[in-house]
């Protein structure tokens, strides 16, 4: 038992130092920064680099010539003595043969996949502009979460001051307060609980996906935060402008920048390049092939003069009708279906930034009526209603439905808040290429 009783304690004292250590290690986040170190350690960019590195590499590989071909051999050899000086024709032949691909094929194709290649700085700018977004998003899912638990903290000290106030008047029989109104004040306490309880899983949940993006597991996020200039608009001009002409204008010169649409542009421009190589196909092919042919004396010891051999050969593409003219039928197929999906995804960007501008014109509006009305209506009905009650000329569940309406509210109002960064981070996604 002594031993047992050891070995427990020995791995108490390990697992708090263990969890003391996992607290110990965990960094505080501001918005920014999880931003940055999100972009930084995100290994689909490592990916994307290596891929434009594996395209440069092969633009290369297909800009040069063919390998020549070499051939060794032995013409005209007697079957019935094999003997090399017997026969004036019998030589020992080496050539060497050069094929040329048709027209400009090889630096057509090099084009192509140099183009290719160039996708990728685009498709990184555009994947730092999405991790932007998420990882933005997940910041505030769990500063909405904290600062939602620390309302509600510091207003259980309402409630806690209801159950006091319904406690006194019942046990003093001073008011109409009954039985009911006191467990329904404890009650409300209770849901209370429930609900932090319930705020602080949501923000563990986020906490966790963004730790993933960061690389650590173990995060928080800074207490100095101000939602005034969180995530500062990249295009405040175009919200609501009235020259709805000229926004237009703007807003596509603005999305034709975006990155995904200048990688669809380099797209476009390698399966015009993959046109013009199916046309080569029309030309011919050429090859130049060479040989020397090596003769052994004559039996009487004389010398015969060695043999050179040079030609060319090309192919002549005379039935094009189910060979070419198909190549560059597909050619131009596959070219139409890129440009149909830039138009496809310059549409997508239009309509997400119509509806993220919509949704951020009512969500300012939301903002304003709380700051400039609803918040100071909900704490006078709330004052009112509990005065009336100590007065002993209300009810105590309106006033409970008073104070619940008023966290509600408050809790509303900072919703909206970072409701409103978050629709700010994707608008900037739709102006990242400004």
């Amino acid at each position: 038992m002594g031993l047992e009783r050891k070995i427990w304690e020995m791995f108490l004292c390990v697992s708090v130092l263990a969890l003391s250590a996992s607290f110990a290690q965990a960094e505080s986040y501001t918005l920014e920064r999880a931003v940055k170190d999100a972009q930084v350690q995100d290994p689909w960019l490592i990916g994307s680099m290596k891929r434009q590195e594996s395209l440069e590499a092969l633009s290369i590989e297909s800009g040069s010539l063919p390998d020549p071909s070499v051939s060794l051999g032995i013409a005209n050899l007697p079957i019935d003595t094999l003997d090399f000086s017997q026969e004036g024709m019998t030589q020992f032949k080496v050539g060497v043969s050069q094929m040329f691909p048709r027209g400009k094929t090889l630096s057509l194709k090099r084009e192509k996949l140099q183009n290719l290649s160039e996708m990728q700085p685009h498709a990184r700018e555009d994947r730092n502009a999405q991790v932007a977004v998420t990882v933005s998003q997940l910041w505030l899912d769990a500063y909405k979460s904290e600062q939602t638990i620390r309302l509600i903290e510091d207003d259980r000290a309402l409630f806690e001051h209801l159950v006091d106030v319904a406690q006194s008047s019942y046990t003093t029989a001073a008011g109409k307060t009954r039985q009911q109104d006191l467990v329904r004040a404890q009650l409300e306490l209770t849901r209370l609980d429930d609900r932090l309880t319930r705020l602080r899983q949501q923000r563990d949940m986020a906490l966790a996906r963004l730790g993933e993006w960061l690389g650590n597991p173990s995060i928080s996020l800074s207490e100095n935060t101000s939602l005034g200039n969180l995530i500062p608009l990249s295009a405040p001009e175009l919200i609501g402008a009235s020259d709805l002409s000229q926004k237009l204008r703007q807003l596509s010169e603005s999305l034709s920048r975006h990155p995904k649409i200048k990688s669809l542009d380099k797209k476009i421009k390698a399966f015009d390049s993959g046109v013009r190589v199916a046309k080569q196909s029309y030309k011919p092919q050429w090859g130049v092939n060479a040989s020397y042919g090596y003769r052994d004396q004559t039996p009487m010891g004389d010398d015969r003069s060695d043999f050179f051999s040079v030609g060319v050969s090309f192919d002549v593409p005379l039935f094009t009708g189910k060979r070419q003219d198909k190549k560059v039928q597909s050619a131009n197929a596959e070219l139409e279906a890129v440009k149909t999906e830039r138009a496809l995804i310059l549409r997508q960007l239009k309509s997400g930034y119509d509806a993220a501008e919509a949704k951020h014109v009512r969500l300012s509006e939301r903002k304003s009526l709380f700051d400039t009305r609803l918040l100071k209506e909900m704490a006078e009905q709330a004052e009112a209603s509990l005065s009336s009650y100590t007065n002993d000329d209300g009810d105590f569940a309106e006033v409970v439905r008073a104070r619940i309406a008023e966290i509600n509210a408050r809790i509303e109002a900072l919703h909206v808040d970072i409701e409103i960064q978050k629709n700010i981070a994707q608008l900037n996604y739709f102006q990242a290429g400004k």
